[in-house]
């Protein structure tokens, strides 16, 4: 029983941690720290395969399967919210540029067509 307390008194002081950490991070640093742990979940998801690889019993391979989905929906979840926060910082700009544009009626892709030479005056 102590041993329980002890691991669950750590479990909880490190979701307290976890969540002091997290708040104080800028949101400027939020993508750079994301795409870390995005290498980091990659090799849980090593982990993952190689326990459920060696697993010898039906509950230890229903174990790691699910440790398997799970670490995938984690690596695809957080590629999938740095991508946004991507694109949230690179769309500050091209959209104002589109809107204006597309105003003027032209293609934001296209650069804007030269103005025609003007002619001599006689």
């Amino acid at each position: 029983m102590t041993d329980f307390l002890t691991l669950f008194t750590i479990f909880v002081l490190s979701i307290f941690l976890g969540i002091e950490v997290i708040s104080k991070v800028p949101s400027i640093l939020h993508t750079p720290l994301m795409s870390g742990t995005n290498a980091i979940h990659g090799i849980i998801l090593v982990g993952a395969i190689a326990i459920l690889a060696s697993a010898d019993t039906t509950t230890l391979r229903v174990i790691g399967f699910l440790a398997v989905v799970l670490a995938t929906l984690n690596v695809i979840g957080g590629f999938v919210v740095t991508d946004r926060m991507l694109e949230m910082f690179k769309g500050r700009g091209q959209n104002a540029r589109r809107g204006q544009n597309a105003r003027r009626g032209q293609n934001a892709a296209a650069p804007a067509a030269p103005a025609p030479p003007a002619e001599p005056a006689q």
